[in-house]
């Protein structure tokens, strides 16, 4: 068929190449208002979607344990609540942590911005009438500076960002600032320093002209509401800055600094001297600097899982596996918090979606334990075959009233979650003096296997000083690689223990004290190791000095008891660390019915995240009818399917290329073969003098078809699963994609 003339093929091979989207992918093309040929037009393309299934078929068999179909739905109801409570809670713990984590910076900045502001206004005293002049006041050198403050962000990543600069300037703004935020795109070479100042002017100015002219500015400053207040421009990201436009601005603001009081707070992502290498020397001699530093992102990151997975529960947690996916999804991939979150929200939302008791989370939320007691036994029967089924059940083998045993083993998880969750905020608190983040211990407190490792075998069980260093890419490596290490976080933690000065150690003490408030095995023994620090000599209460060095005069005459003393109170700690890692962190994988509360399909969350979407379009196009629950479509392909589904499957028929005119005439005797039908039963009907005379309003013509043939295949090309026809093989479009 290369070299037929055929003209039909000539004309689809033209209507392809100017065909347009459709308004859905998906919706059934029978009710279509598909367009004629001639409204179709070069420009007019429009956004489409492939509808997808929202879980993999190895866990869809979960939701065939209900009774009625009116069960399910309640409870699906229920979870999307419990999902909307627990989610809004993280969420909520989530920006707390980082606004605190930010608020020391932010504090510090007003008071630099307020600092700055009295050094402008008292270098050079400046009327109410020059500020209206259009020409800058003639002043020397040292009145020209801009205060310029260097935020220090530690190479984060450009999203944080935004939100934290975007947070300082609404902060700022509360207390009384002028606020201009520019961003890095604004000072291009393209933009020139003429884009920057529009920018500035429309933050400002309320009825701001095109003309970027300072003096438009400077007489808005004047204004009686403008006036004696600072204005403060911030850059997020002052490295993908352009150095000549930059410089540029810095110059103009500076002439007019006494007039116009600016400040300007740059964010720095490397090193403080990247502006001294960015900037030429006659930029920088008009700058003030002053250095301050943000927190880094895995700071911030452990605050948020401090937040949300150890202090408090609410009702969802995540798996080892999930943890080190998390973690080095963290790492590797963008490093970023936004990042994070996302992910972390996407695995609730996929835990609440499969998990079918996952709804129980709600009464442990509201900390009253007689309601999801009740509920619990009064689950219907298909929630309760299904609970009996879970995995953490056969294995502990528990018998009887599963309802019961449903509410027991909820309760023996909550107590063994509360004590996994003090023991590691208190070798958290020991990890702060060895510089161990909680990101690495709580993976590692989470993992099931972790007592077979060998490196904390030995020091749980001998309590040997083994001084083996971890290298930081250690962090990196899966559970299968965790027995083979030299030692991990939760041993290196205990070491430390040993090697903390007597201040720092009486210091931890106070903190496992208050961690342990609700072990009270535990915080006795604590209690017990701080009293040793008060020592009894000769009727006299002497107590060590916290600096650890200063000693009283009546200590100075026994410094080799105090020696001992401190030898033993350090190893009593270190001793005291081992039995609470070996008696209380149970990993939460290791207790009954944890799955309703523990999200462990990695595999789920990584094709969430990841996935592979052209995997996922060929096989929403080859079985759409199973996500539309279309009962006509299921057997063959019927003229009731879209367009786009019916020309996929008729393209496996083929294979790399596919000639037009064979492929429009099968996709045509789909479309024709269903109204020949209509009417061969038509003429064979046994009443036909009853049959009303019609117009046949259901036959399809041929410009409809053909139209609707192009806009099925521009679809094909535009998700990547098909290649035009070229001017070698006019005749021929070539399929891209092969297989499943």
């Amino acid at each position: 068929m290369a070299g037929s003339e055929n003209p039909d093929s000539r004309m689809l091979l033209i209507r392809i190449k100017h065909s347009t989207l459709p308004k859905s992918i998906m919706a059934p093309s029978a009710t279509t208002d598909w367009p004629s040929p001639s409204e179709i037009g070069d420009n007019a393309l429009q956004p489409c979607f492939v509808l997808h299934k929202a879980l993999p078929r190895k866990y869809e068999k979960r939701s065939k344990e209900f009774n009625s179909d009116e069960d399910e739905s309640s409870y699906e109801k229920l979870r999307s609540e419990a999902f909307n409570l627990v989610w809004s809670r993280i969420e909520t713990a989530i920006k707390d942590v980082l606004k605190h984590s930010t608020s020391h910076l932010f504090k510090e900045l007003h008071n630099w911005v307020h600092e700055s502001f009295l050094a402008i206004k008292s270098s050079a005293t400046c009327s109410l009438s020059e500020v209206t002049r259009p020409y800058p006041l003639l002043v020397d050198n040292l009145c020209r500076q801009l205060f310029t403050a260097f935020v220090l962000t530690k190479n984060i990543e450009i999203v944080d960002d935004l939100l934290t600069f975007k947070e300082l300037g609404v902060h700022l703004k509360s207390q009384g600032c002028h606020i201009v935020n520019l961003s890095s795109h604004e000072f291009s070479v393209k933009h020139g320093i003429a884009g920057c100042f529009r920018s500035l002017l429309r933050q400002l100015v309320t009825f701001a002209s095109n003309t970027p002219d300072i003096s438009i500015l400077a007489s808005w400053y004047s204004e009686e509401a403008n006036y004696d207040k600072p204005i403060v421009v911030i850059i997020e990201d002052v490295e993908q800055c352009s150095s000549m436009v930059l410089a540029e601005f810095i110059t103009l603001l500076s002439e007019w600094v006494v007039k116009i009081p600016v400040l300007m707070i740059m964010g720095v992502a490397t090193t403080v001297d990247a502006p001294r290498k960015l900037l030429p020397s006659n930029a920088l001699q008009h700058l003030q600097p002053r250095k301050f530093t943000l927190g880094s992102p895995v700071e911030r990151l452990d605050a948020i899982i401090e937040a949300a997975f150890v202090k408090p529960f609410y009702g969802f947690n995540v798996g080892y596996k999930v943890a080190l996916f998390l973690r080095n999804y963290f790492l590797r991939h963008d490093g970023t918090i936004t990042s994070f979150v996302r992910a972390l929200k996407i695995a609730c939302m996929k835990h609440f979606s499969m998990e079918q008791l996952s709804f129980l989370c709600k009464g442990i939320i509201d900390e009253d334990s007689k309601v999801w007691e009740k509920t619990c036994q009064s689950l219907p029967e298909g929630l309760l075959k299904y609970a009996a089924n879970i995995s953490s059940i056969k294995r502990n083998n528990i018998d009887g009233n599963v309802g019961d045993a449903l509410a027991d083993g909820i309760s023996e998880l909550m107590r063994l979650r509360n004590n996994w969750s003090a023991v590691v905020m208190c070798l958290f608190e020991v990890g702060k003096y060895g510089k161990i983040q909680l990101l690495d211990i709580f993976c590692e407190a989470l993992d099931p296997s972790l007592p077979n490792c060998k490196a904390l075998k030995r020091c749980l069980e001998e309590g040997k000083d083994h001084r083996q260093p971890l290298r930081r890419d250690a962090i990196l490596r899966d559970s299968e690689s965790l027995n083979s290490r030299e030692g991990t976080f939760i041993a290196q933690a205990v070491r430390k223990v040993r090697d903390l000065p007597s201040a720092s150690l009486h210091q931890l003490l106070k903190f496992w004290a208050r961690h342990t408030e609700e072990i009270a095995e535990v915080n006795h023994k604590v209690q017990a190791l701080l009293s040793t620090f008060e020592v009894e000599v000769d009727g006299q209460v002497v107590k060590q000095e916290e600096n650890g060095m200063k000693r009283n005069p009546v200590s100075q005459r026994l410094p080799n008891m105090e020696k001992d003393k401190s030898q033993v109170a350090h190893e009593k700690a270190a001793m005291l660390a081992i039995s609470m890692i070996r008696d209380y962190m149970v990993p939460i994988e290791s207790s009954p019915f944890h799955e309703i509360f523990c999200f462990k399909h990695v595999d789920v969350l990584q094709s969430a995240l990841i996935g592979d979407p052209r995997k996922t379009i060929q096989t929403d196009l080859l079985r759409s009818h199973s996500y539309l629950q279309c009962s006509c479509c299921s057997a063959s392909l019927t003229p009731s399917m879209h367009d786009t589904s019916i020309l996929y499957n008729l393209a496996q028929e083929h294979g790399d290329l596919i000639n037009v005119h064979d492929w429009y005439e099968s996709y045509k005797a789909i479309l024709v073969g269903s109204s020949t039908k209509s009417k061969a039963k038509q003429k064979q009907s046994p009443t036909p003098k009853k049959r009303k005379v019609t117009d046949e309003p259901n036959r399809i013509e041929e410009a409809s078809i053909q139209a609707r043939f192009c806009r099925a295949v521009t679809e094909l090309q535009i998700t990547g699963l098909l290649r035009m026809p070229s001017k070698r093989r006019p005749d021929y479009v070539q399929r891209v994609a092969f297989g499943l």
